[in-house]
């Protein structure tokens, strides 16, 4: 495959906020065809060899019939997630007399968006798990469990004690089977077959058809039976797919259970101290104050901002790379920058826009109130539509299309503007909002998404030195953490009778932030050393 080529291919596989994973669990990854293959997946899962049988099963839509159990798993993962975390916040804020807990908005937003930031912070733990104790296939199937447990315990235990615990443990059974479902996807294909693209774009539908179904499903019974009900059909969802997964995980190719980079034996006791340690600071910081409710996204924040500065340290400064790969490396800053600005407007779907849904938005369809969560399934609808439109155009334009940074500029000055969209509507009362601008507003969102969360995963791959590929993903990973966590924080500066202030100014730094890093684009590709 060309260069030219491997440029386009990313972009046929859209995805929301990001679930590519990692080559953590790939032994491949650092080879010269690993590399091809992770770039035309769009992901740095790939590199994996020999799939004789699999060239020739094609029973799962042309596809080998293995990768309808991870389509399966990961479909009703994303159902259970987005079924959940769509009726996550009404639930935080609204009164005990409506079944909530009573937090003021703002509080709840704050959680919510911690939550979301811990999700693909979790995502490095679970790589890391991979790579060096069991492989991405169990770590996938041992995640699934702890998903399962988190939406059981938001559902059956009961206040901040099924919170605390549910959102512990679905944050953690995300980030590790995010950061390994791919990685398992891409050990059914050798690098060159030619049905990869289409395989990973099946697997994604299956993202999108369990992010649409399930805050349909789930509010549909919160406003009917209450919410507990809501966060039970999650952990049913979860059980499905877990159980359509446990029937299959045999047929999977020996690849997607190898543990590259095993930990010798007599370091397991040190890495177990290390997270006690870590788990034992965490209980003296909850006890003494300094983690409160009030503050968690700001934790989250600093934590993530520290990740994130440790890992460019220990790129930058290793002797093992080379001058071109340090340049890369120091191109790739700018466009974590600006997919930090991008997520803390985007993510706000979760926070600010569905506190705007619940209390400024026109639900009424002919006498029927839609409930809340549904906004929550418009945007994968769109993404469904749009992915194919947007294949279809970088195809087209082929080397004409844009570079990495105009896309990434683009993207994030759209975001900026549908932000600016909810001021013609700033000022109204309840219910003042119609549905269709609100449906309007988040295509806008989506066009944005598609011109970001792909390529970025994809040109994270691409600008990554040979050994610090996974780190760089990681990276990634961690810009969509701290844009999540700064959603939820910004939210506190959120007034739903006076938010016109708060759209135009975050709106407008958006755009200023765009405009910047396209005045910027010459010396950025200069960085990235020939990688558009």
């Amino acid at each position: 495959m060309d260069s030219d080529d491997r440029d386009r291919a990313p972009e046929q596989v859209p995805v929301g906020p990001p679930t590519g994973a990692t080559a953590a669990a790939d032994p491949d990854a650092r080879t010269r065809a690993g590399r091809r293959a992770a770039d035309d997946s769009g992901t740095d899962s790939a590199a994996t060899f020999g799939r004789g049988e699999g060239d020739r099963d094609t029973r799962f839509f042309g596809q080998p019939w293995a990768l309808a159990h991870v389509f399966g798993v990961e479909m009703w993962e994303r159902f259970s997630f987005y079924g959940m975390q769509g009726i996550l916040l009404i639930y935080l804020y609204y009164s005990t007399t409506q079944g909530g807990l009573g937090l003021p908005e703002t509080v709840a937003a704050g959680i919510v968006g911690a939550y979301g930031g811990s999700v693909y912070l979790s995502t490095i733990l679970g790589a890391w798990i991979a790579d060096r104790i069991l492989g991405s296939e169990r770590v996938l199937f041992y995640s699934a469990i702890v998903i399962m447990a988190g939406h059981i315990a938001l559902a059956l235990l009961p206040g901040f004690l099924g919170v605390t615990v549910g959102l512990i443990l679905v944050a953690l059974g995300s980030g590790g089977l995010k950061a390994n479902a791919t990685s398992v996807v891409g050990t059914l294909y050798t690098a060159d077959d030619p049905r990869r693209d289409a395989g990973f774009s099946l697997f994604y539908l299956g993202i999108n058809l369990g992010a649409f179904f399930g805050p349909l499903l789930t509010g549909l019974l919160q406003t009917t039976m209450g919410f507990h009900w809501g966060f039970g059909l999650a952990a049913v969802g979860m059980a499905l797919g877990l159980i359509q997964y446990s029937f299959g995980r045999k047929q999977l190719p020996p690849e997607a259970s190898i543990v590259p980079n095993p930990l010798p034996r007599h370091r397991y006791g040190l890495f177990a101290g290390i997270a006690a340690a870590g788990l034992g600071l965490i209980v003296v910081l909850l006890l003494v104050g300094v983690i409160t409710v009030d503050n968690l996204s700001l934790v989250v924040i600093v934590v993530t901002l520290g990740a994130t500065i440790a890992y460019f340290f220990v790129i930058l400064s290793s002797r093992r790379i080379t001058s071109t790969e340090r340049s890369r490396v120091w191109g790739f800053l700018p466009l974590f920058i600006t997919s930090v600005a991008f997520w803390s407007l985007y993510q706000q779907q979760f926070t600010v826009v569905t506190i705007y849904s619940d209390q400024k938005l026109n639900r009424d369809i002919f006498g029927w109130t839609m409930p809340v969560s549904w906004v929550q399934s418009i945007n994968p609808i769109f993404i469904i539509i749009l992915s194919g439109v947007f294949a279809t155009l970088w195809l087209k334009l082929g080397t004409r299309q844009p570079s990495t940074p105009v896309k990434f500029a683009i993207g994030t000055m759209i975001m900026g503007v549908a932000f600016l969209l909810f001021l013609p509507f700033a000022g109204g009362g309840p219910n003042s909002t119609p549905l269709l601008a609100l449906v309007g507003i988040l295509f806008v969102f989506t066009v944005a998404e598609l011109l970001v969360s792909p390529v970025g995963l994809s040109v994270t791959t691409k600008l990554a030195p040979e050994l610090f590929h996974t780190q760089m993903v990681a990276l990634f990973f961690l810009s969509v953490a701290l844009g999540t966590s700064i959603s939820g924080w910004l939210a506190q500066f959120f007034d739903v009778n006076n938010e016109g202030p708060y759209f135009a100014i975050l709106g407008a730094l958006a755009i200023v932030v765009g405009i910047g890093l396209l005045v910027s684009v010459k010396p950025v590709l200069a960085l990235m050393k020939g990688v558009k």
